[in-house]
């Protein structure tokens, strides 16, 4: 595995040089150092955990404009938000004269794909795995492309140190998580999401196993499962009225987590992006299963 790995960076880097001196040809019309990327590049990121990457390799002096996921680090906030990454619209990315557009690979269609190549912008789309291994990679594989592979392996041990310090959960603990937007919008995670990702790297364990992705939250569900703790978005608990209006939804009072009140939040953004902070992430999530 770790053959392959090193092989596919190599192929990395060396994807990488012509990668960097085609922007730079570009750019200025002359041929640049191909040891780092060209000043004049404007990038436009649309992904928050891509844009974090980027931050933390140097480049966010780069970036014109971000999708509105892009919060972190604080000067992200600043830079012009082209909407969601699950709906982008072409011509307000194209508008920021961008040069280089950085994306994961599901989020853009082969028809938004075209216009961004009529348009001569270049575009790099990585591949997003919502896993500690994923997030690794995809520093490494963002950095070798941009030709700043030293940073992007000063990033990643900064991440594999985060991990290392994560304290799991030793206790089986059962962790409900739902997603909240309000009372009228519930739903509950299953499996093959990100957030029942960062459950298990804290040592808990998903209280629904019965079906993937996400369906509509039902007292029945809620109290079949019976979770040690109910896990959700910051923004998620204030749109229920905090911990009281929790207890309040039908079947929670049922349930362990209700009995108990281990009802905990944390920022959607750190906990689902599975950027350079998961490990910070899950040391958070950890001390809250705790």
């Amino acid at each position: 595995m770790n053959f392959q790995f090193n092989k596919n960076r190599k192929l990395n880097l060396l994807a990488a040089t012509l990668f960097v001196l085609s922007l730079g040809a570009c750019n200025t019309g002359s041929q640049p150092k191909a040891e780092s990327l060209p000043d004049s590049t404007k990038i436009v990121s649309l992904n928050g955990a891509i844009s974090e990457v980027l931050a933390g390799i140097g480049l966010d002096k780069n970036i014109v404009g971000t999708d509105v996921t892009s919060n972190y680090p604080e000067n992200l906030k600043s830079k012009p938000k082209v909407g969601h990454n699950r709906n982008i619209n072409a011509e307000g990315i194209l508008a920021l004269q961008p040069n280089l557009i950085i994306a994961a690979k599901k989020d853009i269609t082969p028809a938004i794909s075209a216009q961004f190549k009529a348009a001569g912008v270049k575009l790099l789309l990585l591949d997003q795995e919502f896993s500690a291994d994923g997030t690794k990679k995809i520093i490494h594989t963002l950095a070798d492309s941009l030709h700043l592979q030293a940073k992007g392996d000063s990033l990643a041990k900064i991440l594999d140190t985060d991990l290392a310090a994560v304290k799991p959960v030793t206790k089986k603990t059962k962790v409900l998580f739902i997603y909240a937007r309000g009372a009228g919008t519930m739903m509950v995670g299953g499996t093959g999401t990100q957030v029942e990702t960062a459950i298990k790297l804290a040592g808990g364990q998903n209280a629904v196993t019965e079906f993937a992705d996400y369906k509509p939250l039902t007292a029945e569900a809620l109290v079949k499962a019976n979770p040690d703790v109910i896990l959700l978005f910051d923004s998620g608990l204030q749109s229920l009225g905090g911990i009281p209006g929790v207890v309040k939804i039908q079947g929670v009072k049922e349930t362990n987590a209700g009995k108990n009140k281990r009802i905990i939040s944390m920022d959607g953004e750190l906990l689902g992006s599975f950027g350079p902070r998961l490990g910070i992430a899950i040391q958070e999530l950890a001390t809250k299963l705790n």
